[in-house]
């Protein structure tokens, strides 16, 4: 078994800005602890430090047993790594130095092939033999049976790019439970993850003996698998951990009731702070006439000093209070018509109305089509009218990017898709697309005052006022001066939520837009969308945020759609040819 001691670490970031200040935080031998906090407060660098990828500035981590870790990354592979420099990575040292030596020789021998490379092959053998890398493929063997349902011969040099976002995170993840270590470190593991998959990850938590420290926002995950609960809290001089010593049911109770007591007690203490100042001051004016009184000024001096010394009883977090203002407006009382609708090679012809007013949840496994059809709406159906441009749209062409505008009815910026039958947007449906790729090349190298300043599609441009009051309601107005790339996904994903708000759509087509918010912002979410006037249609694998819908569409690996009174989440995952 293993544990984590980390103790009073301080991290600064390049700027010179504190992130983290006397974090402190033990995870016990078999327990499963989850890190949630507001979007940027530190958790990923935290969980950086304990890896060792970053060094701390202050403090000291601890450790006993093996490190396995899941990075932030995983379910967004996009280079040339295959299967094998994947599952390699997460390998124990040992196995890692002799993999790539190896690797490194089987080049050398194909390039050169003379004695000297030779007798570094025959020596990098021998070293993998005894690194126990045979057993090592033995084991990954099972791994990519298990996700991929091939065995690894065949799987070990596919690029990990070729496969989706979920089985990437499945691959590792199940790499991870199956491995020798007995510490694991995972950063938002079930983002990508469908709910069957889900569930499978909480079993696996569960019934591991392996001591955990994961960051998630997925409040059902939350509530079925941490044992405690650490809350990195953002203050003016750092964050700092606060620890709730229960579960998830109990951690909204607890926190507010320890906000309401740090409350009652700098309230006292500015009370008292106010009444030796008073003091300090009257025997300060008194004494100047009356020399008997100079001992007492003395006195009321030094307990004053003291107390501010000793301080207040703890500086209160910063509490978040993002402001979601989605407005909407009336339109036609058919806001989506889908007529023998077929995406082709993905699902069977299905007909499908949406009316205003109206929230819809996408259902269905990884791979089924949904992204797909969002994305066939958010191009304005089959047939677009100039009404129907989306509200932003896409300079590059790719999935989920956000950009300038093309000329007025050009729905071509958004990528095609492939598809039968019609999906027709009634009058003054103005689509507003929030895709799960956050990969915006359009926005790189500009602050968020910038792109706010220049308008896009039906937004228009905005003074730097009204541009930071906006900010500052979705909490980003620290941000304001920042390039986009540079803010965490939540961060990403608050500012294309105001981009909507801002642009004026009057159907929401959300794809995934749970899956890098913090609570509190996943709740504010949830209230913005409450009060919107129009329609909303989402896809979505967040089993907490599909209770505030009223219709659900579940697309099954068959290529049925159906609609269900209830939303179905045991569905099969897509069967694809590998």
């Amino acid at each position: 078994m293993g544990h984590i001691d980390i103790s009073d670490i301080s991290y600064f970031l390049p700027d010179g800005r504190p992130l983290l200040a006397g974090a402190t935080l033990r995870v016990a031998d078999g327990a499963k602890v989850a890190l949630v906090g507001p979007n940027g407060a530190g958790k990923t660098t935290l969980l950086r430090i304990v890896a060792g990828d970053l060094s701390p500035h202050g403090g000291t981590v601890g450790r006993s047993g093996g490190l396995g870790v899941m990075r932030q990354f995983v379910g967004r592979i996009d280079d040339e790594r295959t299967v094998r420099d994947l599952l390699v990575d997460l390998a124990q040292p040992s196995i890692r130095d002799a993999a790539r030596e190896l690797a490194a020789a089987e080049l050398d021998i194909m390039t050169v092939d003379d004695t000297p490379s030779q007798m570094r092959y025959a020596q990098a053998l021998a070293d993998w033999a005894d690194a126990r890398g045979y057993e090592a493929e033995a084991e990954w063997d099972k791994v990519t049976d298990e996700v991929l349902s091939i065995p690894f011969d065949q799987a070990q040099f596919r690029e990990v790019r070729t496969l989706s976002g979920g089985e990437q995170k499945r691959l590792v993840l199940t790499a991870l439970f199956r491995g020798p270590e007995e510490v694991l470190l995972l950063d938002e593991p079930d983002n990508y993850l469908d709910v069957p998959t889900k569930r499978w990850l909480e079993e696996k938590l569960a019934a591991s003996p392996k001591t955990v420290l994961f960051i998630s926002h997925d409040r059902e995950l939350l509530a079925r698998t941490a044992t405690q609960v650490a809350t990195v809290e953002p203050t003016a001089a750092g964050g700092t951990i606060w620890v709730h010593g229960g579960g998830f049911g109990t951690y909204a109770e607890a926190r507010a009731d320890r906000r309401s007591r740090l409350e009652e007690l700098l309230r006292r203490w500015e009370e008292e702070h106010t009444k030796l100042k008073d003091l300090v001051n009257m025997l300060k004016n008194k004494s100047a006439f009356n020399d008997g009184l100079a001992s007492r000024y003395q006195a009321a001096q030094t307990r004053l000093r003291k107390f501010e010394e000793a301080g207040p009883p703890q500086v209160l977090a910063h509490e978040q209070n993002v402001k979601v203002r989605l407005t909407g407006g009336r339109t036609a009382k058919r806001a989506v018509t889908c007529e023998r609708l077929e995406l082709t090679g993905l699902m069977e012809p299905f007909d499908l109305e949406v009316f205003f007013g109206e929230r819809v949840a996408i259902l269905g496994s990884n791979g089924s089509g949904k992204s797909h059809f969002m994305r066939l709406l958010a191009r304005g159906g089959s047939d677009p009218d100039v009404e129907h441009r989306p509200v932003y749209e896409s300079a590059v062409g790719a999935v989920g990017a956000v950009g300038t505008a093309g000329a007025p009815g050009d729905a071509a910026v958004v990528p095609p898709v492939a598809h039968t039958g019609r999906a027709v947007l009634g009058s003054r449906v103005r689509p507003g697309w929030f895709a799960q790729n956050h990969a915006h090349p359009e926005f790189e190298g500009r602050t968020l005052l910038e792109i706010l300043h220049r308008g896009d599609g039906a937004r228009d441009g905005m003074g730097r006022e009204p541009a930071s009051k906006a900010l500052d309601r979705y909490e980003l107005v620290g941000q304001a001066e920042q390039r986009f790339e540079t803010l965490s996904g939540g961060q990403q994903a608050r500012f294309q939520i105001l981009l909507l708000e801002l642009g004026g759509a009057t159907l929401l087509l959300l794809d995934e837009p749970t899956d890098n918010l913090d609570l509190h912002s996943a709740e504010a979410l949830e209230a913005g969308l409450l009060a919107f006037e129009g329609t909303v249609m989402a896809v979505t694998h967040d089993r907490w945020f599909a209770r505030g819908f009223d219709r659900f569409v579940v697309f099954g690996s068959d290529g049925r759609v159906v609609e269900t009174p209830e939303p179905v989440w045991d569905v099969e995952r897509v069967k694809r040819q590998r």
